[in-house]
């Protein structure tokens, strides 16, 4: 029997806005009458979304950064959420939940190590989160290359989505999934979303103000007559930043609710998602991805590198900002390699594997027993331990909000070059290295084009305080 089904994928993601000497979010200008952005989109979009059910009837990701907040501030919400991935998971056998790569820094920028670290967290966060391993994951802003599908597909990732203009096929067909072969001898699924319709639900306030008339007037014709016609399934796929239902746009949290439950059915199609999909309809067709491409830059992935006509005006900040923490990156590998290969033979082993510290699930004594059977004194314990924490904020300092808008002088890439500064710091602390006099002369070069405000400035502010 052929079928006709509706997917909506909402990413769910806000940057971090903790201040990394004090773990708080500052008071955000703007956000009021919230203290900060995240109380206010909690407010407005996240705490609707779960009352309402949407989070049953969608595939969705929370950005792990984001989900840690919503524990700590909102935990009845987060619990919210979960149980309705858990319901789906407990009646199919699968959920509707995606993971997503931790820091939600471009993969395709990374090197191998740390693409694998990305991974790896974010798939150990959702296991911790959701009780249960991810079937997909979202790539940040969709970018994506081989290297990365790769690195999904070893860690026993199934799918992900990606835009149509990802695929070398110009005829892609996004009303049914494909396969990507990857070069190690393995495959993964990619999910094409509608380019229309998620323009259309992303940037036509008018087309999602009435649910049923978006289902009967924009979605039903949509479908793919042919399929219809030969008796084939198939998906329509609908992706957009999960902020949209509720924050963006208000009420549009009703409307989602409206569409999945009663609206995309009067118009002749079933809610799904892509992890129930996939266990009746296996994908049958074959493409290759354009790698470094993503969703949100028509120039590949040179939003996040250098100058391009996503954004207005003078971006070289963006590729020297980019160089300064490639730079920094590399003086923080080199030390944490030294002083932790002798300790346990493995370090990026060990970085990987410190996610369950993090997460609170095991402690440094029984990660570093796990990893080596030398015991370790207790400075070296310390040392360890404190190289480890540079090594998280380091890969927090490449999250991707640092590059996305015109201005340097914005709180995003403040905030990346703050946890630059705190690894530098957590660094010296261990080994009594200082890479601050390399990281300033690099970051000197990193001006606002509008303010004038450099990067060292903001660097040196962050290192110097108690």
């Amino acid at each position: 029997m052929s079928l006709s089904a509706l997917s909506i994928h909402a990413h769910f993601y806000q940057p971090p806005r903790e201040d990394p000497w004090t773990g708080e979010i500052p008071i955000e200008k703007g956000s009021a009458p919230f203290p900060n952005w995240n109380e206010r989109i909690h407010a407005e979009c996240y705490l609707p979304n779960a009352v309402l059910g949407n989070f049953a009837k969608v595939s969705f990701n929370i950005g792990p950064t984001l989900f840690s907040w919503l524990g700590e501030h909102h935990p009845d919400t987060m619990h919210q959420i979960i149980a309705q991935d858990r319901a789906n998971y407990q009646r199919y056998g699968v959920g509707n939940a995606m993971a997503q790569a931790y820091n939600h820094s471009i993969l395709p920028l990374s090197g191998y190590q740390d693409k694998l670290t990305q991974v790896y967290w974010g798939l150990a966060e959702f296991e911790h989160r959701f009780g249960h391993k991810a079937v997909g994951l979202w790539l940040p802003e969709t970018a994506v290359d081989y290297e990365t599908l790769e690195i999904l597909s070893q860690l026993g990732v199934e799918y992900t989505i990606l835009a149509p203009w990802q695929s070398e096929r110009q005829d892609i067909d996004p009303s049914e999934p494909y396969i990507v072969q990857l070069p190690q001898a393995r495959n993964i699924t990619v999910f094409f979303y509608q380019r229309e319709l998620s323009g259309q639900v992303s940037f036509d306030a008018g087309a999602t103000i009435n649910a049923d008339q978006f289902a009967m007037q924009l979605l039903k014709p949509q479908l793919n007559t042919a399929k219809s016609r030969r008796g084939e399934s198939q998906i329509l796929m609908i992706a957009s930043d999960g902020e949209l239902y509720g924050h963006h746009k208000n009420h549009r949290d009703r409307f989602l609710a409206r569409l999945v439950d009663g609206a995309s059915e009067a118009a002749g199609l079933y809610t799904t998602f892509p992890s129930l999909w996939l266990r009746n309809h296996a994908p049958r067709q074959f493409t290759r991805i354009r790698e470094r491409t993503s969703w949100s830059c028509h120039h590949g992935v040179m939003r996040w590198s250098g100058a391009c006509a996503c954004t207005p005006g003078k971006a070289e900040w963006k590729a020297r900002l980019r160089q300064a923490f490639d730079n920094l990156a590399g003086e923080l590998d080199g030390l944490y390699r030294e002083f932790v290969r002798p300790l346990v033979g493995d370090p990026w082993r060990l970085r990987q594997r410190y996610i369950h510290v993090m997460l609170g699930e095991m402690g440094m004594p029984a990660l570093i027993s796990e990893q080596t059977a030398n015991t370790l004194s207790r400075e070296q314990m310390k040392r360890a331990t404190l190289l480890l924490e540079a090594q998280r904020e380091r890969q927090r300092m490449f999250t991707s909000c640092g590059w996305f808008f015109e201005d340097f002088d914005r709180i995003e890439p403040r905030n990346c070059v703050a946890y630059a500064a705190q690894a530098v710091r957590l660094a010296r602390q261990a080994t009594g290295v200082d890479l601050a006099p390399g990281a300033i002369k690099d970051l000197r070069h990193v001006i606002s084009p509008y303010t004038r405000l450099n990067a060292a400035q903001v660097f040196e502010s962050y290192l110097d305080r108690p």
